[in-house]
Order: C-alpha cells, then structure tokens, then sequence
C-alpha cells in the first residue's frame, strides 16, 4: 500500500530537531535527531534531498513504507501484526538506497549548512564512489534540492513557538519491500497414463 506521509519538524528541547509523521494508515511516528550542532536540521534534509531527487528507497520512503528505525517509535496508532518483520524486511531490501540518500542528503545539507554554490559536482563524485551506473541526475536537479532546503532551513529557523514546519511526503515515492516467499508455481498439465 502507497501512503502519503505529513511530516513536522519541531525544534527539540535542548537543541536537535523532532519530527513527527503522522501516516495515512493512522500510525503516528516520531523521529528524533541528535544534529544540535547544524544550523540546517540533518532530518529535513534527508526529507528534501529524497523528495527532491524522487528517492523512494531512502529514509522516509522507507518510514512511509513501515520501516522503523532506531531512531523512530510509535507515538500514536496501530501498527501491522508484521511491523517489526516487515521494518527488517524494507531495510534489507533498501540498504543500497539507504546509502545512496545519506550520501546525497548530507551533500545537499553540506551546501546549504556552508553556504556552498552548486552540489552537482560532489554528488556526482559521490555516486561514482559507490555506484557504476551513470549518475542520474542534473545540475537543475541539484539546484532544486538545496533550493528547497534553503528556504525550508530559514522557515524553520524562524518558526513560532510551539508550531512545527509541514513537509509533505508523496505516495509515488512510498518504498515497498521484496517478497520474502516466492509464488507458487502453476502445477503443470497432468502426464497421461
């Protein structure tokens, strides 16, 4: 199943970020972040950056899929009666794209945080680091990313008290899990005797 996923960032007590995801399956999660040092919340990049550049494989595709991860719990909700083999599951069949999103995420946060003027050329360096395919994105794809992320950073930065800044995740990008079992096979036509 697809789910649309509505995401808020709130600032944490004592620095860090704390998002709250509430899904369309009427689980409510939340995840805390310990990047009390970045001006840029590390959380909110992760959403942009995978949003962005329509990684479905990455952490909050995989959130959105039914992952759970260290860092997430259940605030509200009922989970499925396959919650924690299905988390397991979306994981293992992610890690790659787990992988790839921190790669991309923490360029496109290392450009924002620095006040950087493009993330093309690191992210293209990046993905040849640990992929062989052609790196498939743009300098436009790039660009709308840390776009993206500058101007959610300073609404966040900026956010009134007691509010938290909306992010909306897609269905399309709602990471699904490989089957563990395989089909059964059609038995075949009977031999005649």
């Amino acid at each position: 199943m697809l789910v649309r996923v509505l995401i808020f960032f709130h600032p944490a007590r004592g620095g860090g970020t704390r998002a709250v995801l509430h899904r369309d399956d009427r689980v409510t999660l939340e995840m805390r972040s310990y990047d009390r040092k970045w001006r840029v919340p590390h959380d909110l990049s992760h959403a942009v950056a995978e949003r962005e550049l329509g990684l479905s494989g990455g952490i909050f595709g995989c959130i959105a899929g039914g992952a759970l991860f260290s860092s997430v719990r259940v605030l509200d909700g009922r989970t499925r009666h396959d919650a924690a083999a299905r988390s397991r599951r979306l994981i293992a069949c992610h890690e790659r794209d787990i992988a790839i999103a921190e790669l991309l995420s923490g360029i496109v946060h290392d450009t924002v945080e620095h006040h950087r003027p493009s993330a093309f050329a690191a992210a293209r360096a990046g993905w040849a680091s640990v992929r062989e395919d052609p790196f498939p994105y743009g300098e436009m794809d790039l660009q709308r990313a840390t776009s993206t992320l500058t101007r959610l950073a300073d609404a966040f930065a900026h956010l009134p008290p007691g509010t938290g800044l909306r992010f909306e995740w897609p269905r399309r990008l709602t990471a699904v899990a490989v089957p563990t079992t395989r089909p059964r096979s059609r038995p075949g036509p009977r031999p005649a005797r």
